[in-house]
């Protein structure tokens, strides 16, 4: 990392599809970017450098891979190819922004203070987990536990077999349809006696015969021990336990977009507290900040738009910065 009285042309904040592809792009145009990746955490699912994938066993839908990748090594893939152009990492969070200064100026969780003429956010959004200890574990190790139907749904190992599905919003709807293309049977397993989706995404799966919904219940063990064999369920009514036999469990709880370091520094977000994006660029309301990936984009959550959005932030960063006569 340079030290604080030099200035970096681009920092990009984050590791995942997104952070890695505005990498490639602005080293390839000779930003020599500053790739700041993060350090592990645990929310009170783990959290690692190179985002959700870092949690997905199995990629079949990024082009390119035919044959399908694990998602860390997609990562790593990515990484190298970034630090083939000369992209410089710094191991550390980004604790702090100010962007009322010219150069900004962003203190990390290693003491440090880097100040960049142009920032891309790229720091994606956590899955909101259960947070019981077999979720995460069989989560961790590709057991059958996801948060993304749309990512692993059509697996092979969930081919007709029976799924389970957590929530009752729009989200757990539309995850609980898709995976009636495959599944033998979907519970779809909630707190309440009613769903909270609007009415037409709950007639997906109220009027789908493949589609079942468990009332009143919460799920307060996963079962299995290298691959998910069942859940444990508590009626709330009557506090009652049964065991649901499933082969997959889906989380779809929402997401929090990794935005708590951008509290009070003037960035706005939208109505689900995503970085606000202008038009279909990257630009966020701040000149010479921009954002890409799933921390501005609440809909798709996908590594393809988020490299996609990586590809536009790094493209916009530089023309800015030409603008500014930095080359």
């Amino acid at each position: 990392m340079n030290a604080a009285s030099n200035i970096e042309k681009l920092v990009v904040i984050g590791s995942g599809p997104a952070g890695w592809t505005a990498c490639i792009y602005a080293a390839r145009a000779n930003l020599d970017p500053l790739a700041i990746i993060g350090v592990p955490a645990a929310n009170p699912a783990p959290v690692l450098p190179g985002g959700q994938l870092m949690l997905t066993t199995e990629v079949e839908n990024y082009p390119g891979f035919p044959h399908g990748v694990s998602g860390p090594d997609m990562m790593a893939l990515f990484q190298q190819q970034a630090e083939r152009f000369g992209t410089r990492i710094a191991n550390a969070d980004v604790v702090k922004c100010d962007f009322t200064q010219r150069p900004f100026v962003l203190e990390t969780s290693e003491g440090e203070t880097v100040r960049a003429r142009a920032v891309i956010i790229a720091t994606g959004a956590t899955a909101n987990w259960i947070g019981l200890p077999n979720e995460l574990r069989l989560a961790m190790n590709g057991g059958g536990v996801s948060a993304c139907a749309v990512c692993d749904g059509a697996l092979p190992c969930y081919r007709n077999q029976p799924l389970a599905v957590v929530g009752g919003g729009d989200t757990a709807m539309e995850e609980a349809s898709y995976l009636t293309k495959f599944a033998s049977k979907v519970y779809v397993i909630h707190r309440r006696d009613s769903f909270r989706a609007s009415k037409a995404m709950q007639a997906r799966i109220l009027d789908n015969p493949k589609a079942e919904p468990v009332w009143n219940s919460v799920v307060v063990d996963v079962l299995g021990e290298s691959f998910i064999e069942g859940v444990v369920l508590e009626n709330l009514v009557t506090k009652q336990r049964s065991t649901l036999a499933v082969k997959g469990l889906f989380i779809a709880i929402g997401h929090a977009p990794a935005t708590k370091f951008l509290q009070g520094t003037g960035i706005e977000f939208d109505d689900k507290g995503y970085v606000h994006l202008r038009n279909r660029s990257s630009e966020t309301n701040i000149e010479g900040v921009f954002a890409a990936g799933d921390v501005a984009d609440a809909n798709y959550r996908q590594a393809v738009t988020a490299s996609g959005m990586g590809c536009q932030s790094a493209m916009d960063a530089e023309r800015w910065l030409a603008a500014q006569g930095v080359h």
